[in-house]
């Protein structure tokens, strides 16, 4: 079997991925937030253009899938009149920011978010690879620890604080528009000083690793606040959130949503949704997608897309990780990868079955690509040693 195919870049919509369902469309929600209309819109487009699935990242995203070469100009269309389109592919292309979803309508976070994605619209930080990215996180508590950044904005008590990713303290900054200037000046250093390379790949923290040194007037002696832990499904402060079982939603779940009655919808890293305002589960009761109850088993599966909707999978992947649910031992995670490259989840699990040619290895305590203790298993096999 050959290796895995290995994409540096991420799709966007004027740039979508290739797939075996048909095209990958990113949709990039200004502030990671959908308004009502913006919603119920998506879900449309998704019937229209798509093949109805609807994946939520871990860049606080969503992609349309399964569309076609023949419907990608008209769902373009149909996101510009969203008003959830950048002009500019390059624009669109730099717009990476993942903020706060819990932040609260008169908080900072929002104009710095706002600010930062107006001065990345400059020429000068076209060089920036696809998966540069930057996190507002200027909580008490850091909400986004877990979540990838190669520029930070965060605070250390209630001042905040500018910090490349790889460096465990940052610059503090006078407010947010001093903070988005400090943030512009990282990524322009970054530029400067080589950390792209001739593949236009890098990142912040592989290229402090490298020995890369941090000029004085970016550099600071600043820790932010602690991290928080990875919020769960439910009632939080603030309103609800509401999972998705393997980070995929339908055209129905995104209007069950949208009808839910919250003003907004954000968009999470960790493959939930925020309802702002909301506390009260009972609509997604029963729902087989929408998960509110943290106790579910689905919400320690990992599940790639998988065959046939990845051309790099030989294995379906969603239709066994919710038949093994059930028996899932209490507190034993899963993830169920089509093949090596560990898209879904690229860490540990306590069981990790890896597609190859059709049949699954089994790797315990450890990732897709580490050797395995069990090959050639098929899906009942599986099942047995899952349930014993």
């Amino acid at each position: 079997m050959s290796a895995p195919a290995i994409r540096g870049w991420c799709p966007g919509a004027h740039r979508p991925m290739a797939s075996g369902d048909g095209l990958v469309v990113r949709v990039r929600p200004p502030l990671g937030e959908l308004n009502v209309p913006q919603a119920r819109g998506i879900a449309a487009l998704s019937r229209s253009f798509g093949n109805g699935l609807i994946d939520l990242t871990n860049r606080a995203n969503l992609q349309l899938r399964g569309v076609t070469e023949d419907g990608h100009e008209s769902l373009l269309q149909g996101l510009a009149a969203l008003g959830l389109l950048d002009a500019d592919p390059d624009v669109e292309g730099r717009r990476n920011i993942v903020v706060d979803p819990f932040r609260g309508d008169e908080d900072s976070q929002s104009l710095i978010a706002a600010v930062l994605a107006e001065g990345l619209r400059a020429q000068e930080f076209a060089p920036l690879p696809s998966k540069f990215g930057f996190v507002v996180d200027t909580g008490p508590e850091r909400r986004l620890g877990d979540v990838n950044g190669d520029v930070r904005i965060e605070a250390d008590g209630h001042r905040l604080v500018v910090r490349a990713d790889g460096s465990e303290t940052g610059r503090a900054a006078q407010d947010a528009r001093s903070a988005v200037a400090l943030a512009l000046d990282l990524a322009r250093w970054f530029i400067a000083s080589g950390g792209v390379g001739e593949d236009g790949r890098g990142r912040m923290a592989r290229h402090l690793a490298a020995g890369a040194i941090l000029p004085g007037e970016l550099a600071g002696d600043r820790a932010p606040n602690p991290a928080a832990p990875e919020p769960a499904p439910g009632a939080v402060p603030g309103g609800l959130l509401v999972a998705t079982a393997f980070g995929q939603l339908t055209p129905s779940d995104l209007d069950l949503l949208a009808d839910a009655g919250a003003a907004t919808l954000r968009i999470t890293p960790w493959r939930m949704i925020f309802l702002p305002g909301l506390d009260d589960a009972a609509c997604f009761d029963g729902h087989g997608t929408l998960l509110t109850d943290p106790s579910d088993p689905l919400l320690r599966i990992h599940a790639c897309t998988g065959a046939a909707g990845c051309p790099q999978a030989s294995v379906e992947t969603r239709a066994l990780a919710r038949a093994l649910a059930p028996d899932l031992p209490a507190d034993a995670s899963l993830h169920v990868s089509g093949c090596a490259k560990g898209c879904a989840h690229p860490g540990r699990s306590d069981l990790t079955l890896v597609g190859r040619n059709g049949r699954f290895d089994l790797v315990r305590d450890g990732a897709p690509w580490d050797e395995p203790d069990q090959r050639g298993l098929d899906a009942g096999q599986v099942a047995g040693i899952i349930g014993g």
